[in-house]
């Protein structure tokens, strides 16, 4: 047998020797025959997904899935399958069950076959997914609709490698979260993650900022400056708004990347700098090339792979898991929970800031619920303070005198008398004196407000 993939190479002789290789491996593994079925797993596979016990002569799907059928006859992609269709190693994204519980795990299986080519085994390696998860979480991306897998399974694949990427999606959509999991997820995961927006930087800032300066390269240079590009070797470099780059600096950029060297301000030596470049924006950059708004050649040096972030238009299905999610990480040691109203009304609500948007209107809510429970009515300022008036109203009106509209003054002073007669322990003579009145007038003006049905003057 002949063991052989992207993420290994090795001559197998009979199926010991296969589990054997296997065992020796730290990512989890197991071998599988064409009928789904487990035959061995490695020792990381049984710590990380075997948590009701032994998986051996049990099938895959039944173990990773809880199915009762193949993936492939549940909707989602069986990478088996496709592995037995095209004799090629085969890669998707699924969620697996794990010691954890629910997690988003890239799946890899390769065809292991005999000394006459035929296809006798396949084994399958997971990589967890770490940056990202299924269920609600204090921290990182969350998610589980299509779109969402759709993009994870491409982050995952270009992550380990060194290509230029390019992150599109409407503002508030999470991409420097993404960028987060690609640099965490790469070969330069140890090195730092620097950040910078590129809609901030005048053209100016664009050259200092970026390049650093040396002590004296202009007014108030009263020191060396590193810069962000040169802070960012050995690691991930985010040009966050490309988009936002003018013209002028563009080229610069250009040189940038295609020599991975530059200056400092004021400086004369050439330094070098190896980073991971990922660039992220909400502009149209094809539509920018085309009217001549962004340099074509600069456009195809920082897409070599693109990633489209997509919107909370195109993930619905995420919305409730998103909300419990930004509800844990806002509501601190309070038992917030959501309605089913409140769902109902944030699935149906149009975001034009997406998840940015999102955990806006959660952090409101929770700041203007009292109890337990947030409904769909805390989502809505205008709505929340209308409350609030509606309800101070009638707690005034229980025990204090509220004029809640403009009104002639001869109706206030008729409420005015009436409700403070009802509420006057004393006798009439005692309350003209205390309105500054004779008891005659305020005789005579309750008598008016009893005609006018303003007020009980008893």
């Amino acid at each position: 047998m002949t063991l052989s993939g992207s993420a290994m190479d090795f001559p197998v002789k009979s199926l010991p020797e296969l589990v054997s290789f296997l065992e020796s491996q730290a990512e989890p593994r197991i071998v599988m025959d064409a009928d789904y079925r487990i035959v061995a797993a490695n020792r990381a596979y049984t710590e990380a997904f075997a948590q009701f016990g032994p998986v051996a002569g049990r099938h895959c799907y039944e173990v990773s899935h809880h199915f009762s059928a193949p993936c492939d006859q549940a909707g989602e992609p069986c990478p088996l399958r496709m592995s037995q269709e095209s004799g090629q190693v085969q890669r998707v994204l699924h969620l697996h069950h794990t010691a954890r519980g629910e997690e988003h795990v890239d799946v890899e299986t390769t065809p292991i076959r005999d000394e006459q080519g035929h296809i006798i085994y396949f084994v399958e390696t997971m990589r967890v997914v770490k940056q990202a998860f299924s269920s609600p979480a204090a921290e990182g991306l969350v998610g589980r609709s299509a779109r969402f897998k759709q993009m994870l399974a491409l982050a995952m694949r270009v992550a380990p490698t060194s290509a230029a990427v390019l992150l599109q999606g409407e503002t508030g959509t999470g991409k420097e979260l993404v960028a987060r999991l690609l640099h965490e997820a790469g070969k330069n995961a140890s090195g730092p993650f620097v950040a910078v927006d590129c809609s901030g930087l005048t053209e100016s800032l664009f050259e200092s900022e970026l390049f650093g300066y040396e002590k004296g390269a202009f007014t108030g240079a009263l020191h060396r400056k590193t810069g962000l590009v040169e802070s960012a070797g050995g690691g991930t470099l985010l040009l966050d708004e490309v988009g936002d780059i003018p013209l002028p600096l563009q080229v610069k950029l250009l040189r940038l990347l295609e020599s991975g060297t530059f200056r400092r301000v004021g400086g004369v030596d050439t330094l070098r700098s190896d980073f991971r470049l990922i660039c992220a924006t909400h502009r149209d950059l094809d539509q920018m090339v085309e009217q001549e708004d962004f340099r074509r050649d600069l456009f195809h040096r920082i897409s070599t792979f693109p990633i489209h972030v997509p919107s909370l238009a195109e993930r619905v299905d995420d919305i409730p898991l998103l909300a419990d999610s930004f509800l844990k990480r806002v509501a601190g040691e309070r038992k917030l929970h959501l309605s089913q109203a409140a769902i109902s009304g944030l699935r149906e609500r149009r975001y034009s800031g997406n998840i940015r948007e999102l955990r806006n209107l959660i952090e409101r809510a929770t700041i203007l619920a009292d109890g337990e429970e947030i409904t769909d009515r805390h989502f809505d300022m205008d709505t929340a303070q209308a409350a609030e008036r509606s309800e101070l109203t009638t707690s005034s009106q229980a025990g204090a005198f509220v004029v809640d509209t403009p009104m002639p003054l001869e109706e206030v002073e008729q409420r005015y008398i009436a409700w403070v007669s009802q509420r006057f322990d004393g006798d009439r003579a005692a309350l003209a004196e205390r309105l500054a009145l004779s008891p005659r007038t305020l005789y005579r003006k309750l008598a008016m407000i009893a005609r006018s049905g303003n007020g009980i003057a008893s």
